[in-house]
């Protein structure tokens, strides 16, 4: 095909679009609402598994150390917990710290005993953060572990909310899972349903398609103008779309920020606007393309 006879092509296609008025309406339309809905799920079910990461980063183990423990022990067992590969972070907190933290939280009645007394009942700990949450079972049966083998056991209790972590770790998934099948659903039927929109305005012209087919026309001669045709309707319906989602995400991320009991920040649209831009102008492209072709493809066997 030469460059004329595209040009050709294009210009009846871009023809077709406002020849045929309130149909190719008709199709956008369907497009910005479906897009819309898809857009919508995607950009909920990316936030709900931002939060879910979130939650899980929260989940942390404490290792609470004997109150007797050598120093040279309390090195050799910090050395081991640092090696482990499913080990990303690990805070020492003394047991100075410790009690200055239990102000903090329960207030200065709770400490003010054991400061006049000069005593501290509480042990020296190590935070422990994980690479993957859903590990730090395993982690934790690991880190208790190094008392095995040892006269005196350096470690006195390993906590990270056992039972509790487990379900939140059940939770946290179940989420992910649902936002993907969720995704997929509405993807799957976004395209039909504007696939039978665009089919619905082929239909409308089948006369006109088989009149050029009786006067000679070929196959590919006529198919290219309505492929040009589904892809502009259903990338301008697309580009309406991402306008739309962009600036009503942008809008509710400003009033996300000022909500100061928020129980998670959204994904900053810097991040996401790229790809998502992409993701969207292409479904766009890819479903006006789609829809026209095996639109026309039953008219072209007359």
């Amino acid at each position: 095909m030469n460059f004329n006879t595209l040009l050709r092509h294009f210009r009846e296609g871009t023809k077709n679009v406002f020849r045929n008025g309130w149909m190719s309406v008709a199709s956008m339309l369907s497009i910005v609402v479906s897009l819309s809905l898809l857009g919508v799920a995607l950009l909920l079910v990316l936030n709900l598994d931002r939060a879910a990461d979130e939650v899980d980063r929260q989940v942390e183990i404490s290792v609470y150390l004997n109150l007797d423990i050598q120093q040279a022990d309390r090195d050799r067992v910090e050395q081991e917990i640092r090696d482990m590969p499913e080990v990303q972070e690990l805070t020492f907190v003394s047991k100075e710290e410790g009690l200055e933290e239990m102000r903090e939280t329960l207030g200065d009645a709770m400490v003010k005993g054991y400061e006049e007394t000069g005593t501290n009942p509480l042990p020296d700990m190590y935070k422990v953060q994980v690479i993957e949450a859903t590990t730090v079972p395993f982690v934790a049966d690991k880190i208790l572990a190094l008392n095995d083998g040892r006269p005196e056991a350096p470690i006195y209790e390993v906590d990270y909310g056992k039972g509790t972590a487990e379900k939140l770790f059940q939770w946290t998934q179940t989420i992910r899972i649902v936002g993907l099948v969720l995704v997929i659903g509405l993807g799957v039927m976004a395209m039909f349903l504007i696939a039978n929109t665009i089919k619905v305005t082929i239909i409308a012209r089948r006369r006109e398609i088989a009149i050029m087919k009786l006067v000679g026309a070929t196959n590919r001669f006529i198919r290219w103008p309505f492929f040009i045709e589904g892809v502009l309707v259903g990338m301008t319906g697309s580009a309406l779309t991402l306008a739309i989602l962009l600036y009503a995400y942008s809008r509710v991320e400003l009033a996300a920020s000022s909500w100061k009991a928020a129980l998670f920040t959204m994904i900053p649209l810097h991040e996401i606007w790229l790809w998502f831009s992409i993701l969207i102008l292409g479904l766009g492209f890819l479903i006006g393309a789609w829809g026209s072709t095996i639109s026309i493809r039953k008219f072209l066997k007359v």
